[in-house]
């Protein structure tokens, strides 16, 4: 038993710190109020450390990935399911959500201070798709705010390196060693995750007061309740529709990635255990090096 309990705490030790310090935070927010402010700049470091990390890990994964193909119409097999599976489940998820929030409304008897919003400019179909998938400055590239067209140019930089051919392995080699170590390179930030994320907590209670509380309380009420459900009904519904019994049964290398998620509220920090997780159940290098970065900001997996 005492051996069960060591495992269970090795494997989620992690994660349980993280919950314990956004708890902690919490707790240090309501007790100090605005003095708990000051810690803000040690929640931005966290939160800023992965912000800068996201864009080369985004793009170094994708077109490492797309570079070492062997076969281009592998890629094609990959994107159309790819599509097809985000739309299909994100309109489930639309519908379960919709339903939910209508019977329990989560921002019920809350009274936030917005700002006025900007007048809406007229809607020029040719000139927002244009804008949603390229920019005018290769700068501009490189920049979080600009995560679908990165995405764009690191499948067609994949392509182009791939379709070199015998001269562009040692590109494609360097981008499979610079995507490790983003990854490591993540992995070592989110040592440091306890600490900003308890601090980012304590500074966001201390600031907005016991009424940001209690209204984020009745949301989380709501919210991971319907996460659990989901997770339980459809994951294995999906699982099963993937690989048969075989996917059910890889629900268990999930759990840690969910707990991640739950923890850290983010994509991009889940994505490297997203990626063990997949390594662990078996999804190809290629599919899942390409899914998982385009889920974590395009579709928010």
């Amino acid at each position: 038993m005492s051996e069960k309990k060591q495992s269970i705490w090795e494997a989620y030790k992690f994660s349980i710190l993280l919950i314990g310090a956004i708890l902690i935070g919490s707790l240090i927010g309501i007790n100090f109020g605005e003095a708990a402010v000051k810690l803000k700049p040690l929640g931005d470091l966290f939160i800023n450390g992965m912000f800068m990390i996201v864009v080369p890990l985004v793009f170094i994964t994708i077109s490492s990935s797309i570079a070492g193909m062997n076969d281009m119409n592998r890629l094609g097999k990959i994107m159309k399911n790819l599509f097809l599976i985000f739309i299909g489940t994100g309109v489930v998820a639309f519908f379960y959500v919709f339903v939910v929030v209508k019977i329990f409304p989560p921002a019920a008897g809350v009274a936030l201070e917005m700002p006025a919003a900007e007048a809406l400019k007229p809607f020029q179909t040719g000139d927002q798709i244009v804008k949603a998938i390229t920019v005018t400055d290769f700068p501009e590239l490189i920049s979080r705010k600009n995560m679908l067209p990165l995405i764009l140019f690191s499948i067609v930089f994949g392509l182009c390196v791939n379709m070199v051919g015998e001269k562009g392995k040692v590109i494609s080699n360097g981008l499979d060693a610079l995507a490790e170590v983003f990854l490591k390179m993540i992995n070592l930030l989110m040592y440091y995750a306890p600490i900003g994320l308890g601090a980012y907590f304590a500074a966001l209670v201390g600031e907005y007061g016991k009424e940001l509380l209690g209204s984020y309380t009745r949301a989380m009420i709501i919210y991971y309740p319907l996460c659990l459900v989901y997770f339980v009904v459809m994951f294995p519904i999906y699982g099963y529709i993937s690989a048969g019994k075989d996917g059910v049964r890889a629900m268990k290398n999930l759990i840690s990635p969910a707990i991640t998620s739950i923890a850290t509220q983010s994509s991009i920090a889940t994505l490297p255990v997203n990626l063990d997780a997949a390594k662990k159940i078996g999804v190809p290098k290629d599919i899942r090096e390409i899914v998982l970065p385009i889920g974590a900001t395009a579709h928010m997996d």
